[in-house]
Formats: structure tokens, C-alpha cells, sequence
């Protein structure tokens, strides 16, 4: 196996992997691109169930598919006893995603293999950068109130400034639920707008948190809304919710980002997060990008997995790959 055939090629070195896009610089508040626009649930929910019905990658293929996962893996820790011993040791992760062991036997030691970024609390972010330093591995940080996002605006964006001022390279903020639940597109809108400014050269992505909307309509259209705002990502969950990334959900996002592209020319990234542990889920998630948004969407700069424990069934699965054998739990250095 190839480095090409693996990833399609990887993000130059000390370049953040969003940079290889430009910025979504926004547009005024148009309603009339979501409102009235109807989301057939069934249809979703059939589309999405087809995605690995259908669909069966192996060996090789599936090796490939699963490198090119830990590519576009936020690699994350977002524990109330987080420690800067935890967050380095998920940083040395970050640099070395695979054992030596499976590298060699996949012969892609050239590829430079690492996580997309590393994503923590705005008051980890300082040792995060200190440990990544010289990898090209982006920094990103939550912020805004994170998870719940019900802390006045003017402390919302003074955390955004902190995180970026320790060093976070990209922004993950959660927007007002209630502005959706409402219909109040324009205090929405201003919300992310600000939230964007305050962001300054860190890119900004919007956590719709889409288990708390309701309905599949409030999904896209609180998609539109950040986009127009200024987001550069859309992303599902914070992982806190009751239910977090589905791919029902992931599909109107994704036809939302399309829609946006169509009707801007700007270029949308998209993350799910939440709930996401297995292999399975790293496949099914890049088939859903692949077959709605084509092979520019497989790589880290449009397309990031909000995820920790998947990264290591994924390792798993490529020491099988390798050796034939599936080894325990412990045996592999835990993310």
C-alpha cells in the first residue's frame, strides 16, 4: 500500500490542514435559501440506512479508507478532570496515531501519518500547542459556554479570544439553541457573525448541537444561517447531548453545505461528532462525503470526525490488516 493510495496525497507540514481552503467570508442573512424548505424525514432516513447496506470495502480498500479516517480525526479529550499530562499524552497520539508495527507493515511511513487536529478546553489549549509544536497539527478549542452555550455573549466571545490567544488555530463554537427553536434567524445570524470577528485568523466551526432541534427543518436551516454567518465548518454535536451524530442528520447538513456551495461558490466544511466509537462509523461517515460531495471532501481541510475512542478501533482493525490477528485492548497505546 501506497501513501497516495491511502490519503490522496496530505497537508503540507506546519500549515493548519483548513488553510488549504480559503475563508468562508459569509453573506447577509437570506432567508429565503432555507425557509419554506421542506426535509422529507423518511427519504433521509432511507438514504442514509443504503449508505452501508450497499456498500462493502475490504482489505486493501478498506485499509486505505480507514487511513484516510485518522486523517480527518479531530483527536479529542473534553473531561471536567482533564490534566496537562492527559493532553500531552493525547498530543504524542495526534503525532503517532499508529504503532510503529502497523506503519511498517503498511508501508506508509512516508505519509508523515497524523490526526487532523487536537481538539480541548480553552484552558488546555496552552499545553496542547506546546506539545504539538512542529507537527502541523492544528490546535482546536471549544468555546462559547461549551456545551451548553447559555453564558452571556460577551463571555462567550472573551473565550473565544482567550483560546486564541493561548494558541488554538480553529474554533468550535455551540450556537443558541433557542434562536433556532424560535425561529429568530437574525439574532442567530448576529450571534455567529460576532462570534466569526472574535475568531480573527482561527477558523471558526459551528456546533449546532443537532439533537436539540427538533426537526430535520431546524437542522438545515441552522445550517444556512451559520454558513452565511461566516461558519468555515458546520459541525453536528457536541457529544454531550442525548443523541449526538446520525447520518439522517449528517445528510441534511451535508445537502445544506452543497446548497450553500451552489449558490456562493464557498467551499463548507463539514464534522460530525458524538456517539461515533467503531471503524464502522469512520467508513460510513467518508461514504456519506464521498457520494454526496465527491473526493475533495475526504481530505482534513473540508471534512474532520469529532472522535476519541474511534481512533482506536480503527488501529485495531489495521493491526488485523496487518497481522491477521486482533490483539486486546491493552495492547495498543490508548488515544
Amino acid at each position: 500500500m501506497t501513501a497516495d493510495s491511502a490519503a490522496g496525497g496530505a497537508s503540507s507540514p506546519g500549515l493548519s490542514p483548513l488553510a488549504n481552503d480559503h475563508r468562508n467570508p459569509g453573506m447577509p442573512l437570506d432567508v429565503a435559501m432555507f425557509e419554506g424548505h421542506a426535509v422529507n424525514r423518511s427519504a433521509a432516513e432511507r438514504r442514509a440506512a443504503s449508505l452501508g447496506a450497499r456498500r462493502s470495502v475490504k482489505k486493501d480498500y478498506q485499509a486505505a479508507w480507514l487511513i484516510n479516517a485518522i486523517r480527518c480525526i479531530d483527536l479529542t479529550t473534553l473531561a471536567g478532570d482533564d490534566t496537562a499530562d492527559r493532553v500531552r499524552r493525547l498530543c504524542a497520539k495526534a503525532r503517532q496515531p499508529l504503532a510503529s508495527h502497523i506503519v511498517e507493515g503498511l508501508g506508509i511511513a512516508e505519509l508523515r501519518l497524523t490526526t487532523g487536529a487536537v481538539c480541548v478546553y480553552p484552558t488546555m489549549v496552552g499545553h496542547a500547542a506546546k506539545a504539538l509544536q512542529g507537527s502541523g497539527i492544528p490546535v482546536a478549542s471549544v468555546a462559547t459556554g461549551f456545551p451548553a452555550g447559555l453564558m452571556p455573549l460577551n463571555l462567550r466571545l472573551e473565550e473565544i479570544r482567550y483560546a486564541v490567544a493561548e494558541g488554538a488555530d480553529e474554533i468550535d463554537i455551540v450556537i443558541t439553541r433557542e434562536h433556532v427553536l424560535t425561529g429568530n434567524w437574525s439574532a442567530l445570524y448576529d450571534e455567529v457573525a460576532a462570534m466569526r470577528e472574535a475568531c480573527g485568523p482561527a477558523h471558526l466551526k459551528a456546533i449546532l448541537a443537532t439533537g436539540d432541534l427538533q426537526t430535520l427543518r431546524n437542522v438545515y436551516a441552522a445550517s444556512m444561517v451559520s454558513m452565511q454567518a461566516g461558519a468555515d465548518f458546520i459541525k453536528t454535536s457536541t457529544g454531550k447531548e442525548g443523541v449526538n451524530a446520525t447520518l439522517p442528520v449528517s445528510l441534511v447538513m451535508v445537502r445544506a453545505l452543497r446548497d450553500y456551495l451552489d449558490a456562493t461558490g464557498h467551499r463548507i466544511g463539514f464534522k460530525p461528532a458524538g456517539g461515533m466509537k467503531s471503524a464502522k462509523d469512520a467508513l460510513n461517515w467518508q461514504f456519506l462525503m464521498n457520494e454526496e460531495m465527491g473526493r475533495d471532501w475526504l481530505e482534513p481541510h473540508l471534512f474532520r470526525l469529532g472522535a476519541s475512542s474511534m481512533l482506536g478501533d480503527i488501529e485495531r482493525q489495521l493491526e488485523h490488516h496487518v497481522t491477521g490477528r486482533y490483539s486486546s485492548a491493552s495492547h495498543l497505546a490508548l488515544a
